[in-house]
């Protein structure tokens, strides 16, 4: 499947595909088993795609993987917002499948062009075709463009929306940093569904974080299409405690904060109350399953791909399966921790599915951390389980922080905020 190249070492593929942005698939890890019994393709190294990849790789060696991700490294949108709020650096958020690589997983830096369901078969960006019996697609999501008007791919470039962490995070922070004391920054939060739901409530405070020490006469404005949010009294609590009054206001959709249009030239927002030109504006308008999702058909009316509960397999296209923030999982919301257990209850379907054994009965985990501030955390966590109706909560599971809580009991839930990362990323990306 990956042609061994003499000579061709981790490190030389490294510095070649830096230099050149090459498209090219990471060595294969001598000796490995040449008798395997079947074949996964997995598309997209993100919380699902890797985190499937690893626990496949444990629970059965003799499986071969390949894992085909478009970018060499992978930078995660948790902790993005403490990017932009100036505390962490890029670095602090980008990972290499280095550690895959030495679990003897196949690693493709290419991106898949066609996908043919009928003959188990994808075609690569670079004339490469990959025979499969299982395709598991972890692919993320895409933009709607225009779905506000006037918010297309190049406006993006003027008011980001920084919803794919990256060089949209970059411009972002890069906008703030120039933005004179005293200037307005307005957010725009869209309806449900969209990738972590508690987002852009966060985003708003670790912002406010960096204005109250370096421009503290400055605002932010949230527009919002929703009239209530994820752990919004634990949010207000936050805001109230932690910055100065009114440099953080929040409009609901019922109070005219649903932004139906904007104009990039003059970063301009409109929305039922009206019309609103900021000095920062970072749109983040409605969401989808990325476009891999529909070049392989297993996307609904809605955007979105439904799937076999049990075991994550596309209700629509046979063989393939979806995780992560492109499918509906039920109750489970749009998050990392939600797409790293989808990736190991998808891996175990996948051992017992191509070893010819039953599949057994997942039960799912979900706990959401968000920062108000580098010392300020609150979270929100819950138990699923798969029933013939979907995903759903456990009675009884769910839990948020208290209210009125002590700074020491926030001071710890960042703490713990910082220690989930660094486990689950390690988890991820180790071999160990």
């Amino acid at each position: 499947m990956i042609e061994k190249r003499p000579g061709f070492n981790r490190r030389k593929f490294l510095s070649a595909t830096a230099a050149t942005g090459a498209v090219a698939a990471l060595p294969a890890i001598p000796g490995c088993s040449s008798a395997k019994k079947a074949k996964v393709v997995i598309v997209g190294g993100g919380f699902g795609g890797a985190t499937c990849a690893k626990y496949i790789s444990l629970a059965d060696p003799d499986i071969e993987i390949t894992l085909i991700e478009r970018n060499r490294n992978f930078v995660t949108c948790p902790f993005s917002n403490s990017v932009i709020g100036g505390f962490k650096k890029m670095s602090a958020i980008t990972h290499s499948y280095e550690g895959l690589l030495d679990r003897g997983i196949n690693v493709l830096i290419d991106s898949v062009t066609a996908i043919d369901s009928a003959a188990h078969e994808v075609t690569l960006a670079s004339g490469d075709r990959l025979s499969y019996d299982r395709l598991v697609l972890s692919p993320g999501i895409d933009m709607i463009w225009n779905a506000i008007e006037g918010y297309d791919e190049a406006a993006a470039q003027i008011m980001p929306h920084a919803w794919k962490a990256g060089p949209q995070t970059i411009l972002l922070r890069n906008q703030l940093e120039a933005m004179k004391d005293g200037g307005l920054v307005v957010i725009s939060a869209p309806e449900y569904p969209y990738r972590c739901p508690p987002a852009p409530y966060e985003r708003a405070s670790l912002i406010a974080h960096y204005l109250a020490r370096h421009k503290p006469r400055s605002k932010i404005i949230i527009l919002d299409a929703k009239d209530k949010y994820t752990k919004q009294p634990l949010f207000e609590e936050g805001w109230r405690r932690l910055y100065p009054q009114g440099m953080i206001e929040w409009v609901a959709g019922g109070k005219g904060g649903r932004v139906t249009g904007v104009d990039p030239l003059t970063k301009t927002f409109f929305s039922d109350g009206g019309a609103l030109k900021a000095d920062v504006g970072n749109v983040v308008p409605p969401q989808q399953a990325a476009a891999i999702a529909r070049l392989a058909g297993v996307v609904d009316d809605d955007e979105w791909c439904r799937i076999d509960p049990l075991t994550f397999e596309s209700k629509t296209v046979k063989n393939i399966h979806v995780l992560g923030d492109a499918c509906v999982a039920g109750a489970m919301p749009k998050s990392g921790f939600s797409a790293n257990n989808q990736g190991k209850v998808t891996a175990a379907a996948l051992v017992a599915l191509l070893n010819g054994r039953e599949v057994g009965e997942p039960f799912f985990l979900n706990t959401c951390y968000s920062l108000l501030s580098p010392d300020y955390g609150i979270s929100i966590n819950a138990a699923y389980r798969a029933t013939p109706a979907g995903i759903v909560a456990l009675l009884g599971s769910g839990a948020t922080s208290p209210l009125d809580a002590p700074d020491s009991v926030r001071k710890d839930a960042a703490k713990y905020a910082g220690g989930w990362y660094a486990s689950i990323t390690g988890e991820m990306f180790t071999k160990g």
